[in-house]
């Protein structure tokens, strides 16, 4: 058996990133979360973690050093906010706050616990990012050299795409490895899917739901694919502690007739932008009177999904961004988890919509959208259990 290596996760989200190093027989020893719903959907997954609800910033070394065996850490994770760096919001990117230099952060953690290694990730465009708007330095590259004056001056560096992984999803992540042994050689994750799991094989299995009723139906989709066999499988995932029948937060949104009117008329891979480039101003006009159509176009609301593809980008607004492929409803929060590749055992806590300004709360579909792909963890996983089993056991 191979010693079951330790972990720290720093801006933990709903835990992602441990759902697949869990899967990867990690132990996850402390997770540091700000947002109280995160903290208690990660709580109720992860009994087992000592969960911190607080700003990373005020977490001191006594808050974690019980927590820490002697010789200190594995790996310390660090997936900090990237609406600041994130290309899809330019109105968010062009703040310049403290958020972009919440990387210290996870440095601070990572030499407080005597970490081995570090494992950053975010969004592709914090690579573009300056520190200033009238300052050329890019962001990424005071993070590399705080790296090294923190003495984690080894490290490889990768931008991966989560479909690669067998996640359902056109997803790229950017991703830094760091450790504090320059004689170490450190590795990315290799591809595991060449054929692509598609939207179809994720949501295979799940009951069909009916908008606006209180709960889905006992009619099912289609045979289970082996994607939606994954999701289910127990052992693999290392949750055998939970119950494996139960289809949890697979809840319809309620709709009102004018919205279901909508998509009914969105085609596959369409969204609420084709249907202003296909009408006539005319068609356009009536059915803005009648509620159907808003007011205002934007670019990625209401777009179905393709049976056939991976989906787009799960976001923070995957609520209102999707539409399920061939039913006129948006998604369910199990059918957005199914994409992102949580296990269908994973309960989201918290409340079904709130406004994305509140930054105290994030609903199930903001937790869902801004996780890191457990499958995409898990590669990474077991990546680094080969990497420190090579030179640990030296």
């Amino acid at each position: 058996m191979s010693k079951q290596f330790t972990h720290i996760d720093c801006f933990a989200g709903p835990g992602g990133i441990c759902t697949g190093l869990h899967a990867a027989r990690f132990k996850t020893l402390v997770a540091i979360e700000y947002i109280k719903s995160c903290c208690e959907t990660y709580q109720y997954n992860h009994p087992e973690v000592h969960v911190i609800h607080s700003d990373i910033r005020n977490v001191k070394k006594e808050d974690i050093e019980k927590y820490i065996p002697e010789e200190g850490v594995d790996l310390v994770t660090s997936g900090m906010p990237c609406e600041t760096f994130s290309n899809a919001g330019t109105t968010s990117r062009s703040f310049y706050d403290d958020r972009q230099f919440l990387f210290r952060e996870g440095i601070r953690i990572a030499k407080l616990s005597k970490a081995k290694m570090i494992l950053f990730e975010n969004v592709p465009g914090i690579l573009s990012k300056t520190v200033a708007v009238d300052d050329s330095t890019l962001i990424i590259d005071v993070l590399k050299q705080e790296l090294e004056d923190a003495g984690y001056g080894n490290y490889i560096e990768v931008k991966l795409s989560a479909v690669d992984f067998g996640v359902p999803q056109k997803r790229v992540r950017y991703f830094i490895l760091a450790s504090r042994f320059n004689k170490w050689e450190l590795s990315v994750p290799t591809p595991t899917h060449q054929k692509p799991v598609t939207v179809g094989d994720a949501l295979a299995g799940l009951p069909i739901v009916v908008p606006n009723s209180d709960r889905y139906g006992t009619e099912y989709t289609d045979e289970e694919s082996n994607y939606s066999k994954l999701m289910r499988n127990l052992q693999f995932w290392n949750r055998e502690g939970f119950d494996g029948e139960k289809i949890v937060n697979h809840f319809p949104m309620r709709h009102k007739k004018e919205t279901l009117k909508r998509f009914a008329m969105i085609r596959p891979g369409e969204g609420v932008k084709s249907l202003f480039e296909r009408l006539s101003p005319n068609e356009i006009c009536k059915l803005q009177e009648k509620k159907v159509l808003p007011k205002k176009i934007f670019a990625k609301r209401n777009i179905r999904l393709e049976e056939d593809k991976p989906a787009l980008t799960v976001t923070s607004h995957c609520l209102d961004e999707n539409i399920h492929p061939t039913q006129d409803r948006a998604l369910t929060v199990r059918e957005c988890a199914r994409l992102q590749s949580f296990p269908d055992t994973y309960y989201f806590c918290g409340p079904y919509s709130v406004s994305h300004d509140n930054r105290n709360v994030q609903d199930k579909y903001e937790q869902i959208g801004d996780a890191v792909p457990p499958l995409l963890a898990y590669a990474w996983g077991m990546n680094i259990s080969n990497i420190l089993n090579r030179y640990c056991n030296e």
